[in-house]
């Protein structure tokens, strides 16, 4: 079985093979911060597949944020070169649920804890997190949690 980390090697191998600088450059970027990951700290490890698919989707989110960025800077040949960075890295990712999946999800979530109000949005969080870990990003999680509570 391969790992994740390996995998994302041998893709990095084919993307230069086939003269796909997005795909390589993108990739590259990502290996670099898996290793700058297993160096960090007191002393040097390898990551498991989880902590590599937490990289990614750490990378994926700071092309999200720069390319919003370059939008509003006008700057959209560079916001769009960062959105298919931001593809690229998505293929990696587990699926993420639609709106509807995590509506039911924290609605299920709200009822557990019988919380009602917004003051009651940590508690629904814990409940909801572990299930969607991976799955959603967290701004949209609690704008979900934060919509149910005042819905």
């Amino acid at each position: 079985m391969t790992t994740l980390k390996a995998q994302l090697q041998e893709d990095l191998t084919a993307a230069i093979r086939n003269r796909d600088e997005l795909r390589s450059s993108t990739i590259r970027l990502t290996l670099a911060a898996v290793t700058s990951e297993e160096v960090a700290g007191k002393a040097k490890r390898e990551l498991s597949d989880a902590d590599v698919l937490k990289v990614i989707a750490r990378e994926a989110k700071k092309r999200r944020e720069a390319a919003e960025a370059f939008d509003t800077a006008g700057r959209t040949d560079q916001a769009a070169r960062e959105r298919a960075e931001g593809e690229v890295l998505a293929e990696y990712l587990p699926k993420q649920l639609s709106d509807d999946e995590l509506t039911a999800i924290v609605a299920a979530a709200v009822a557990e804890s019988g919380a009602t109000g917004p003051q009651a949005m940590g508690a629904v969080m814990k409940l909801v997190k572990p299930k969607v870990d991976g799955l959603a990003e967290g701004g949209r999680v609690a704008a979900a949690v934060k919509a149910a509570l005042t819905g």
